[in-house]
């Protein structure tokens, strides 16, 4: 595992800037469709949290290059 590239930043470029806007349009409408379409719970907070967090990894895996 390669320490240094995971804890360095990675300045983005301007297809990283696209899919980051695209991931977090994509992940905004189904977090919206997860508050719309079911009840306010514990449960529902926990699922936005994971499209959070999904959308946390993916944007990872861009600035990374997919090298982890």
């Amino acid at each position: 595992m390669d320490l240094e590239n995971i804890f360095t930043y990675h300045a983005p470029d301007k297809k990283d800037l696209e899919d980051y806007r695209a991931i977090r349009e994509a992940a905004k409408v189904f977090a919206a469709t997860i508050l719309e379409h079911s009840p306010k719970c514990d449960d529902q907070a926990v699922a936005i949290r994971k499209v959070r967090e999904a959308v946390m990894s993916a944007n990872a895996s861009i600035a990374l290059k997919g090298s982890v």
